[in-house]
C-alpha cells in the first residue's frame, strides 16, 4: 500500500523529502549512517528513519528504488528498539555493485551482504518478527518470488519497537531514494520454508 505519513515520525529527518506520484522521494544528509562499533570502531546513529511504533510480533514490507553511486549508499527497512538494539536490511552499494545487506545490532553491529543481479529497478523487503527472531526476505520487480536473506536473533523482551523505511549515505550527501509502499501488520505467515 502507498506510504501514509499519518502516524509516522522521523528519526533524523532528511534535508529533503516530498510526496510525488504516491511515492516518498528523499535525499540524504551528509555522511549519515547507523552503525555500532564493530571493526570500524565508530558509533553512528545519524541515518534517516521514518517509523511507526509497534508492540509485539509483526510483518513489515517496504518497496523502494535508489540512485546508488557512492560507497555504502543504502536504503531499506529498519526495526529499532533503541540506538544499541536494531536491525536494518535492504540494498547497500559496495565494491561497485548493489548488495543485499543486513546489519543486526545487539550492542555491537554485524554485517552480512551478498551481491545482487543488476537486472532490476525496484526491491521489496519483508521482515517478520516472531518472538526472538527476525525473518528477512526480499524480492525484485523482475523476480516476484520471496527469497530468504537471513534469520536473525532479536531479544524477545524488546517488544516496544519502531519500524519503517530507512536510508543513509555514509560517504556523501544527496543520495536519492524513492519509497513506493510500506505496510506494517500482524504476522502474515510463520512458515519460513514456504
Amino acid at each position: 500500500m502507498p506510504i501514509d505519513l499519518a502516524g509516522m515520525s522521523w528519526l533524523n529527518p532528511p534535508p529533503e523529502n516530498r510526496m510525488e506520484d504516491r511515492r516518498l522521494i528523499c535525499r540524504s544528509g551528509l555522511e549519515t549512517d547507523f552503525w555500532q562499533g564493530t571493526y570500524y570502531g565508530f558509533h553512528r546513529d545519524s541515518g534517516h528513519f521514518l517509523y511507526q511504533s509497534w508492540q509485539g510480533d509483526f510483518t513489515a514490507e517496504v518497496s523502494f528504488t535508489g540512485r546508488y553511486e557512492a560507497l555504502y549508499d543504502q536504503a531499506g527497512l529498519m526495526i529499532r528498539h533503541d540506538d544499541r538494539h536494531w536491525m536494518k536490511c535492504g540494498i547497500e552499494f559496495t565494491d561497485g555493485a548493489r548488495h543485499f545487506s543486513t546489519v543486526v545490532t545487539n550492542g555491537h553491529s554485524d554485517w552480512s551482504a551478498f551481491r545482487l543481479a543488476d537486472d532490476f529497478e525496484e526491491m521489496t523487503v519483508r521482515v517478520t518478527r516472531m518472538g526472538d527472531a527476525l525473518f528477512v526476505q526480499y524480492r525484485t520487480d523482475n523476480q516476484p518470488d520471496w527469497r530468504m536473506a537471513r534469520l536473525a536473533w532479536f531479544a524477545p523482551e524488546m517488544t516496544e519497537l519502531a519500524v519503517g523505511p530507512t536510508f543513509c549515505s555514509p560517504q556523501r550527501a544527496g543520495f536519492e531514494v524513492a519509497f513506493s509502499n510500506f505496510s506494517l501488520t500482524h504476522v502474515v505467515s510463520r512458515d519460513i520454508h514456504g
